[in-house]
């Protein structure tokens, strides 16, 4: 019988994120050696890269940070939230977060394309899912810039990495701007909108809303005469559903977060939301 013990089990998994079988086979195999059992998890991963290639990547993590008003952003996935907590996955992650920075790339596709330890970053994604037992995915990445930005990460479950990220940008500078540019990162976690002002909504869209809200409104009976009223009456409640800056603030419904901004005097420049998944 091979000389490792439950803790060297447990060691390895730690450190890999396969599953206990794998982990024993392997250890079993190189005769306790947790470097090389490591080495055999890796090799029989990479065997099996094909296999895991049509396989869904539902969890994972974003990673975000803020470096000399550039924010950037990344959601790296995997197979089973088991290895989105393990430390090579999170461990990668940074890697990943750490070449979007230095390659300057503003796409998935520029960004698995920059060299990080001596190969492009995609090779180092199917390594990792070698190591890892999974098909491992950079899904997406976002950089914005600005004279104030605030990147903010938050846990749906304390026992799992952040699986929503923000990034927000403001045009100002100082304590204001940056209460106000973190309190709102925090707001757009919470309230996910999809546009930052009106003026980003399409107009076949807004069409769309005026015209289903026309129609929705006749189905109701309402009196002709009052109809423009209601349907822009309508059209506007969408806009504070899905519009950043029209939405109700977070810490204080009783305010816009245009509000928020003005009173700080700055103006929203951009903003990016990932969930895990979604």
């Amino acid at each position: 019988m091979a000389n490792y013990t439950a803790a060297d089990i447990k060691a390895l998994r730690e450190r890999t994120g396969a599953g206990m079988m794998d982990v024993k086979k392997a250890l079993d195999e190189a005769n306790g050696d947790a470097e090389k059992a490591m080495e055999l998890i890796r090799i029989k991963g990479l065997k099996g890269a094909t296999k895991r290639e049509g396989r869904s990547t539902a969890e994972g993590l974003v990673a975000a940070a803020v470096n000399a008003g550039v924010g950037v952003m990344v959601e790296v996935n995997c197979e089973t939230d088991f290895v989105a907590k393990a430390g090579p996955f999170i461990d990668f992650s940074k890697k990943v977060l750490a070449a979007a920075f230095d390659s300057g790339a503003s796409d998935v596709d520029s960004l698995l394309a920059h060299t990080v330890d001596g190969k492009p970053l995609s090779e180092l994604v199917i390594e990792t899912g070698a190591l890892l037992g999974e098909k491992v995915a950079v899904r997406r990445m976002a950089r914005i810039e600005g004279k104030t930005v605030d990147a903010y990460l938050h846990k749906t479950s304390k026992d799992l990495p952040a699986q929503v990220g923000v990034l927000f940008a403001v045009d100002g500078e100082g304590d204001a701007a940056t209460e106000a540019a973190h309190d709102i990162a925090v707001h757009i976690a919470a309230y996910s909108p999809t546009y930052l002002t009106r003026d980003e909504v399409p107009a076949e869209l807004v069409e769309s809303e005026r015209r289903i809200a026309d129609e929705t409104a006749r189905a109701e009976g309402k009196p002709e005469a009052a109809m423009s009223k209601i349907v822009e009456g309508r059209l506007t409640g969408f806009f504070k559903e899905s519009v950043l800056v029209d939405q109700s603030f977070a810490k204080d419904a009783k305010k816009s977060v245009a509000q928020v901004l003005t009173e700080a005097s700055v103006k929203a420049t951009a903003f990016a939301r990932f969930r895990v998944g979604a």
